[in-house]
């Protein structure tokens, strides 16, 4: 399972632990990823995700899944989250 959201593409960084002496130690940043049951209106059903946890909030403040989804690049989304894009724009094309 790799450490990338599946929304936003965001993946560990990299950078240095600094001493108090000033030494310099490389490190890594993850981030904070959650998995979540997010619920998509058009579709009526949820699916499981891991996205990180200022993912979570943009997708509330935005009105839920399928209003961010609507608005995320496709480069930034995962493979799974692709498909769900999809989908949801092909039950919204009759309507």
């Amino acid at each position: 399972m790799s450490r990338r959201c599946e929304l936003t593409g965001k993946g560990p960084m990299v950078g240095n632990n600094v001493s108090h002496a000033n030494n310099r130690t490389k490190r890594r940043f993850l981030p904070n990823l959650n998995d979540v049951s997010l619920m998509s209106d058009t579709l009526g059903r949820t699916f499981k995700l891991r996205i990180s946890a200022s993912a979570l909030r943009t997708v509330d403040h935005r009105g839920g899944l399928d209003a961010f989804l609507a608005k995320a690049k496709d480069e930034e989304l995962s493979a799974n989250a692709l498909s769900i894009k999809k989908a949801i724009a092909k039950a919204q094309a009759p309507a």
